[in-house]
């Protein structure tokens, strides 16, 4: 299993991340299939339908649901989540992880990094281009992340939200 692995990123990162956009009119259905094959060995995912695109990377603790798609020039660290149905645009970065800051005496470049916080994307979320989320925030069912937010906290159930740091903006149930 491990030279599966092993094999897959490769593949995904010394050739794959190269091919055409998914929704390209060359090769772009041969490049959705191969990235998602790969995606699929790299992580072990079951999902149906999902859309890696082009110069994405994340980890292999990237859960991806069905239907939902990783943007292209996207960078997901692991543990992360994602739920089905989720839209997401290019060049999201979704953090899990920061360097560690307490102790004032040592350079904060030789103190190492903190525990991994996962990162939840709920069902039917529309992340747009260049979202940062960071390490464990919870984002809802049903949101959408306007264009160039940066989300701090958890996100409620259907909510819209943008900006820096991410405001809700308004409720999507009236």
């Amino acid at each position: 299993m491990r030279i599966k692995k092993v094999l897959a990123y490769v593949l995904i990162y010394y050739f794959a991340t190269f091919l055409p956009d998914s929704n390209s009119i060359i090769l772009g259905k041969a490049s959705k299939r191969i990235r998602n094959c790969l995606f699929k060995l790299y992580t072990g995912n079951k999902s149906k339908n999902i859309n890696i695109q082009r110069k994405s990377k994340f980890s292999s603790k990237v859960i991806l649901g069905d239907n939902s798609g990783i943007g292209a020039f996207s960078i997901i660290q692991g543990p992360t989540e994602i739920g089905h149905n989720v839209m997401m645009g290019e060049q999201t970065i979704i953090y899990t992880i920061n360097h560690e800051t307490k102790d004032t005496t040592i350079p904060m470049i030789q103190q190492g990094f903190k525990e991994p916080k996962p990162v939840k994307i709920g069902n039917d979320v529309w992340i747009g281009s260049r979202v940062t989320i960071l390490p464990g925030v919870i984002i809802g069912n049903g949101v959408i992340i306007g264009a160039g937010a940066v989300v701090t906290k958890d996100v409620p159930d259907y909510s819209v939200i943008g900006g820096n740091p991410a405001k809700i903006l308004k409720s999507r149930l009236g």
